[in-house]
């Protein structure tokens, strides 16, 4: 017997995790933004659409929007609240909360969305991160840099990737991005910057365990993208790696610990330059962006929004969720901002090209191979020849917009 699963999405996004939900004999509801209405939403697997209308630069209100959801539900079932966007989490755990539905709360979901949660829960849980501190107290803040060497990044607590973050190299620049917040300075936290490369684990967890893992570096660092114009480009680590050991141990100790039970997640991590150590960035209970599951899927033939939806609905019915065969071979994604709308891309023609973005001002592309190598040698070909002849950048927002 299928189920109802009530979809939260504000970016669009998650339409794999719509088509297998449906699939898998559930119905299935779409919360989205209104301005979000003609995206190509895949219409024939979703039974009714809600939309709000969330004025620019405001957030959504939860309260009107649980008024509505209340009088939706007058009339119809809903099991389960899924949130397909890192934007969305502490939408759905409001709405779990308020009319009880089973899955993370506010508190627990604050771990997978909160910077500053999630830094205290790995703090508990005796997991390595770089040092930290609220801005709240004043005399904090000054004994954290006293304490501490700079540079130091500043980050806002609810945003996602790098959006809002600002580097600072003393401590009068500290207290002058500090006092700049006004009243708004407790969303924000202080970390010590800890140069290293960066690296991402994407899994699945069914029943409060690990049961899917892929490691990757990034080779573009997303902050060195947002705030420097780059190309971002992202590759698989070699299978059986020690790499690969240590980040999905680390993975699996950070997701146990967070208490997540049926979910994608895309949690990220740091290798530092200085003592080789690994160091815990950020995590999300959702699959990760810019185009990193079908780099996941050209590696290992997982979909990761197939196969949350899949695990989503084994858990609501209280079946044991069984992973797909995984195939073991190597991927990388280069993406770029470039000038033209509809670029050529003649020039991108490798027999190991196996995916290309369709999205205007944009090249992307995935390769892959059996061969880590042949899979670096050509995202390098390619950042060296989007550079070349067509790559732009845009100025970092400080925060995002639809």
């Amino acid at each position: 017997m299928g189920l109802s699963f009530l979809c939260i999405a504000t970016f669009f996004k998650g339409n794999e995790f719509l088509k297998s939900c449906k699939q898998a004999g559930n119905t299935v509801y779409l919360l989205t933004e209104k301005k979000l209405e003609h995206k190509p939403w895949v219409r024939d697997f979703i039974d009714e659409i809600f939309f709000v209308d969330t004025p620019a630069g405001q957030e959504l209100n939860l309260e009107e929007t649980a008024k509505g959801l209340a009088y939706m539900l007058r009339s119809r079932q809903v099991d389960r609240v899924v949130a397909l966007d890192d934007f969305d989490v502490e939408k759905a755990a409001y709405f779990r909360e308020v009319f009880r539905f089973p899955g993370m709360g506010q508190t627990q979901a604050r771990y997978f969305r909160d910077k500053l949660a999630m830094r205290v829960k790995a703090t508990e849980a005796d997991l390595r991160i770089p040092a930290f501190s609220s801005l709240f107290h004043d005399e904090t803040i000054t004994a954290f840099a006293d304490s501490h060497a700079f540079p130091m990044v500043v980050k806002p607590r609810g945003e996602a990737s790098t959006t809002g973050i600002r580097k600072v190299w003393n401590k009068d620049e500290l207290w002058q991005v500090v006092h700049s917040f006004g009243d708004r300075r407790h969303e924000y936290l202080v970390e010590q910057f800890k140069p290293g490369d960066v690296y991402h684990v994407d899994a699945l967890t069914a029943g409060g365990k690990v049961v899917f893992s892929r490691a990757s570096r990034y080779l573009s660092t997303p902050m060195e993208v947002a705030h420097g114009g780059g190309i971002f480009r992202s590759a698989t680590l070699e299978t059986g790696s020690e790499e690969e050991a240590a980040l999905l141990d680390f993975n699996e100790k950070l997701l146990t610990a967070f208490g997540l039970t049926d979910s994608a997640s895309h949690t990220e991590f740091i290798r530092c330059h200085e003592d080789g150590e690994w160091y815990f960035l950020e995590t999300a209970s959702r699959v990760g962006g810019a185009h990193l599951a079908e780099m996941v899927e050209a590696a290992t033939g997982i979909n990761l929004w197939r196969e949350w939806a899949r695990l989503e609905t084994a858990a609501a019915k209280g079946l044991t969720y069984e992973l797909p065969p995984v195939r073991s071979m190597h991927a990388g994604i280069v993406i770029s901002l470039v000038k033209e709308a509809h670029p050529d891309l003649a020039g991108y023609e490798a027999p190991e090209l196996w995916w290309r973005m369709n999205e205007e001002f944009h090249i992307g592309l995935i390769v892959q191979s059996d061969s880590r190598q042949r899979v670096n040698e050509l995202l390098d070909t390619y950042a060296e020849k989007i550079a070349r002849e067509s790559h732009a950048s845009a100025p970092v927002r400080d925060r995002p917009t639809h």
